[in-house]
This record gives C-alpha cells, structure tokens and sequence, in this order.
C-alpha cells in the first residue's frame, strides 16, 4: 500500500542499474520523495520520461507507478535523509575486487554530507569492507558513527525476468555498525519494502550472507556441470536423472548444467570471498575449482559442438553456425559476463562463420530475425533459453536444412528431433 508523501523523509539511491532502478521505484511508490544518483546521463533522461534504460517488465510497470526522479547531480544527496550505494561491484583481469565504484560513491556521500544520514550499502560485498575500507573514509572527515552517521549494509536480492520474485517482495537481511544503526535501517526497509527483514547479529555477518547465496549457486552448478561432463562419457541423460532425485522431498535441491554461468552475482562474489579468506590466511580450494569447472563450460559447449560435428564428417571451420542467444539469463537484456562472449570468442578462433540472434540485444545480433538465422544456418547453437526460440521446432529445422543442434541449456525436446532425424546434443544429455 502506497504511504503518504511524505517530505521530511528523503532517500537517494545511488546507481539506477538492474538493483538501484527497482529499489529506487519501489521507494517511491511507497511515498518517499525518492531521488535516483547516476553518472550515465542517458539513463538519468529515460527514467524522468519513465522509460526502463532496460527491459524489465517488473520496472516497466512500477516506474509508472512511482514518482521517482533522476538526476546526476550529487548535490541531492545534501537534503538525503537515506542513502542506499547500489553501485556495482566488480573484479579485474585477475579476479580480484574492484571497489572503485564503491569508493567513488561513499566519496560522494562526504563530499556532500548531511548529519544524521543513513548510508546504507546494497553493493554486494564481502565480510568486513563496512568495517576495513568505508568506516575509515568517515573517519578521515571527522565523523563518528552512530552519532554524526549510521552505517547499515542489506545486500541486494533481485531476480531479473522473475514474474513472482522482485525487489519489493523477496526477504531481506540487515546488519548495521551499531545497534542504532541496526535500528535506523530495519525500520527503513520494514517501510519501504513488502517482506520479511532479518536483523543480523553484525554488519560482518550482513556481508556474508550474500557472498555465501552466490557461492552456493556457483558450487552447485558446477557440480551438475562436472556430471554434464561424466555422465556424456557413460551415456546417461543427466537432465532425466536430476527429474529422477529431485522427486525426494528432502536434502536435493535441484541445479541444472549448461554451457556457462553468467551475470554479475554468481561468476563474481565467489571471488570476493576468496580473496577476504585469502588475506586472513585461508584458501577455499573448492570455490576455486567451482570457478575453474563453471568458467571452462563455454569451451566445453564448442568441444561439444566439434566432436558433434565430426561425427557427420564436418569441422568446426567453415561451418555456418547460428548462435541462439547473448545475454547471461532467459528473456532479459543483461550481456553482463554472458557466456555467450567466451563461446563466439572460442568459435571465432576456430574460424567458424556464425550468424547471432537475441531479440532482447538487438546490437550483438548479426540478423534483424529468427527466421534470417535459421536461412543462414547449417547448425544452431543454443546459449540462452529465451522463450522466444520454443519456435524452433524439428520440422522447421528439417525444412531449413539445418543438420545439428547442440542445446546449451537442455531447452529443446531432445527425443522430438532425434525422431525427425536431426542430430541433438545438449549439456550432459
């Protein structure tokens, strides 16, 4: 239920990205006069027409509803009761953490402060940088704690393309510097958004929470994907086993492989993680080998695609091959560390001729259609499952010559273009 206006209650959010802009909104809607800080003026422009800078239907709809303005002047932040960092948080060449952006926005917040504010990270971060690298930045300005500001971390859950899950209704955790701080923010999110929040015991273990739900994730599909490769070697269609142990009602949780893991969560936080243990003396070995295994899937898939090949006496050079697919998740436009970029990569060495289509990434495709991909093509590579290729059916690959299908995400009905004589692989299957 929308809350009156009301005026003495600022909030800004810094970053109007895949977090930030579904945030920003919700807040607005709830009555806060709500700000969104950016440095892309682009996306600043959009959002005050109430256009999506992104395709999202969830943030179509509730930017219409919100009254959320936009701005790239940081000057708002000066009449901000509540600042929320949704700024992203990368790694660089070496996988190590990025906190550049992170750092430039906290830098903002002092360049323009306001006592009495509470900061509030939702970048995603690993245990102690609340502590070891934003306390200080305060502390160099003079400003203590508790008193002249409160620090409050809540990592951010989104499910981009998710018709149920979204930021106003997934459940949060909170974990703020001092138990004020604590305070400030569980009332905040108890208001702004429509979920349960759970208070954390630190601002330490807030941190970990969500380092931990992606290194989970990254974990478990790396074992699938190391099934993918086994069960290929003993003949087994991992897909139908998985259905098989998933039927147990207790202790499986089911994951699925596939031709690479992508977005800017699961192929990133791990390595946060990793690099914080590191430096306090410890070595995870095994989120390190999930990397290693899920970071190696896009060769796997073209590995798969040649040895495919050979079989009805062709080559991965010269051959037309239509790539299905750019962005890292089904019916989004997000390309963020999509393992499509590693697959074209791999394929292009190997001098293949490929043709590439996305409807939502119109500007990586190479053919305006579907149907101009499926003319071009003499084998279709699947990276992401869109619902918009369900169109492919075998006997319109029959009809278009189109000899093998290699299924990156087991999306197609395997035994219905085997039936049609079309040759099918997909991961594990």
């Amino acid at each position: 239920m929308v809350r009156k206006k009301n005026k003495s209650s600022v909030v800004t959010v810094i970053g109007i990205g895949y977090v930030g802009l579904p945030l920003a909104a919700v807040i607005s809607r709830k009555g806060y006069e709500t700000y969104g800080l950016d440095l892309n003026k682009k996306a600043v422009d959009l959002v005050n027409k109430k256009i999506s800078p992104f395709k999202d239907e969830f943030v179509k709809k509730v930017l219409k509803e919100s009254s959320l303005k936009a701005t790239t002047d940081a000057k708002v932040l000066l009449k901000s009761d509540t600042i929320i960092v949704c700024v992203p948080t990368p790694v660089d060449t070496r996988h190590l953490p990025d906190f550049k952006p992170l750092k430039g926005a906290v830098e903002s917040v002092l360049g323009n402060f306001k006592k009495g504010v509470l900061v509030v990270i939702e970048s995603t971060i690993n245990p102690g940088v609340c502590d070891e690298i934003i306390l200080p930045m305060f502390d160099k300005k003079g400003l203590k704690v508790g008193k002249d500001f409160f620090l409050a971390h809540c990592p951010e859950r989104i499910n981009p393309g998710d018709a149920k899950w979204n930021v106003s209704n997934i459940p949060r955790c909170v974990g703020g510097v001092t138990n004020k701080c604590l305070k400030k923010a569980l009332n905040f999110y108890k208001s702004a958004i429509d979920a349960k929040i759970t208070p954390m015991k630190s601002i330490k273990e807030a941190e970990a929470t969500k380092t931990i739900e992606n290194a989970f994730r990254d974990v478990n599909i790396a074992f699938v994907n190391e099934l993918a490769k086994s069960f290929d070697k003993m003949g087994i269609d991992l897909d139908d086993v998985i259905k098989g142990a998933a039927t147990k009602p207790f202790a499986f949780m089911p994951h699925y492989p596939g031709c690479g893991v992508g977005g800017h969560c699961i192929p990133v936080d791990p390595y946060y993680l990793i690099e914080k243990a590191r430096k306090v003396g410890f070595e995870h070995d095994f989120l390190k080998l999930a990397r290693r295994i899920n970071t190696g899937m896009p060769r796997y898939a073209v590995k798969v695609l040649a040895t495919e090949l050979n079989e009805i006496e062709k080559s991965v050079k010269g051959t037309k091959i239509g790539v299905l697919g750019v962005s890292y998740k089904a019916n989004i436009d997000d390309k963020r560390d999509a393992p499509f970029f590693a697959i074209k990569k791999e394929l292009l060495e190997r001098k293949a001729k490929i043709e590439i289509f996305d409807p939502y990434i119109p500007s990586e495709s190479t053919v305006k259609s579907l149907e101009k991909l499926l003319t071009k093509a003499e084998v279709l590579l699947l990276v992401t499952a869109h619902k918009d290729f369900k169109a492919i059916t075998p006997k319109i690959c029959k009809q278009k010559g189109i000899k093998l299908v290699i299924d990156g995400r087991n999306f197609f009905d395997k035994e219905a273009f085997l039936k049609e004589g079309i040759r099918y692989k997909g991961i594990g299957r």
